[in-house]
C-alpha cells in the first residue's frame, strides 16, 4: 500500500505534539532536587521537600539575626519561623534532574521575601522564584492596658512577651529601661508592642523658655544663655536663639541645659 508524506504543516503539529508530550510529566511539579542540589531528593513542592527548603533557610535566617539587633541592646534569643510557599501554578517547568536553591544577590531573609530555583541539569536551564515568609519571634514588651498620648509609662504598663519582629519596621523595645519612665507618643491600644516611635521622653521645658547653652569645640567650652524655639525633651534636639539672634541646634541635657558642638 503506497503511503503519502505527510505536509509540511501536519508535520510541524506533528512534531510540536512529540515535543509537548515528551515534556508534560515534568510540567509544573515532576521536580527532582533538594536544598542541596541532589537529583535523588524529595519531589520538588512536595511536604519533605518544603521542610528541607525551610530547614536550610532557617539556618541561612540564623547568621543574619545579629543584624536585627540594635547596636545597644543585649544578646536575645531570636527563633525563625520559615513557611515556604509555591510555585506559580501558570508555570511550565521541563524536567530537571538536579534543581538549586539560591538567595538572590541583596536578598534578607525577613518577612515576605523569596528565594531563587534553577535547574542545572535538565534540557532547558531554567530559573524561576519561590515565594518564602520568615517570621523571627523574640522578646518584646506588651501593653496590658491602653494609655493615652503624653502618658508616663510605668513598670505596670507591660509585660514581657515573645513577638514577631518581622512586623515592626522600627525595631522592638527589648530593655525595659527603653520605655519605663517614659511617654507614649500616642494614645495606644492594649495588646500593642513598644517600639522607638511610640515612646518619647517625657517633655522638660517649654518654647520662649531661657535656657543654658554649653558649646563646646576642640580645645574649649563656653556657656551661654539662650531662648528655646520648641519644647525640650532629653536626649531630643531644639533650636536655641542667642541674643545676638544667632540660632543653634543643641541636644537637651536636662530642665536647663543644652549642648552643642561648634
Amino acid at each position: 500500500m503506497k503511503r503519502t508524506a505527510p505536509a509540511p504543516d501536519r508535520l510541524r503539529a506533528l512534531r510540536a505534539w512529540v515535543l509537548v508530550c515528551a515534556l508534560l510529566p515534568g510540567m509544573a511539579s515532576a521536580l527532582n532536587g533538594g536544598p542541596d542540589g541532589v537529583a535523588d531528593g524529595p519531589l520538588v513542592g512536595s511536604p519533605d521537600w518544603q521542610a528541607r527548603i525551610a530547614a536550610w533557610l532557617a539556618g541561612l535566617a540564623s547568621g543574619q539575626l545579629g543584624d536585627a539587633l540594635p547596636a545597644a541592646a543585649p544578646a536575645v534569643p531570636l527563633r525563625p519561623q520559615i513557611t515556604v510557599g509555591r510555585l506559580d501554578s501558570r508555570l511550565h517547568l521541563a524536567p530537571c534532574a538536579r534543581v538549586e536553591p539560591y538567595l538572590p544577590s541583596g536578598t534578607r531573609l525577613w518577612g515576605q521575601t523569596r528565594i531563587g530555583l534553577r535547574c542545572t541539569q535538565g534540557p532547558v536551564a531554567w530559573n524561576v522564584f519561590l515565594p518564602v515568609h520568615i517570621q523571627v519571634w523574640g522578646p518584646g514588651w506588651v501593653l496590658r492596658r491602653p494609655v493615652v498620648a503624653g502618658q508616663t509609662l510605668e513598670a505596670t504598663h507591660a509585660e514581657l512577651a515573645e513577638v514577631d519582629w518581622t512586623v515592626h519596621r522600627d525595631g522592638v523595645l527589648v530593655r525595659p529601661q527603653d520605655w519605663r519612665g517614659l511617654q507614649a507618643a500616642r494614645s495606644l491600644a492594649a495588646g500593642q508592642v513598644l517600639r522607638p516611635s511610640l515612646v518619647r521622653p517625657p517633655q522638660v521645658f517649654d518654647a520662649g523658655q531661657t535656657v543654658r547653652l554649653r558649646l563646646s569645640g576642640p580645645g574649649f567650652e563656653v556657656t551661654a544663655t539662650g531662648e528655646a524655639l520648641g519644647a525640650g525633651r532629653v536626649g531630643e534636639t531644639v533650636r536655641v536663639r542667642l541674643p545676638n539672634r544667632r540660632v543653634l541646634l543643641g541636644t537637651v541635657v536636662d530642665a536647663q541645659t543644652v549642648t552643642a558642638a561648634l
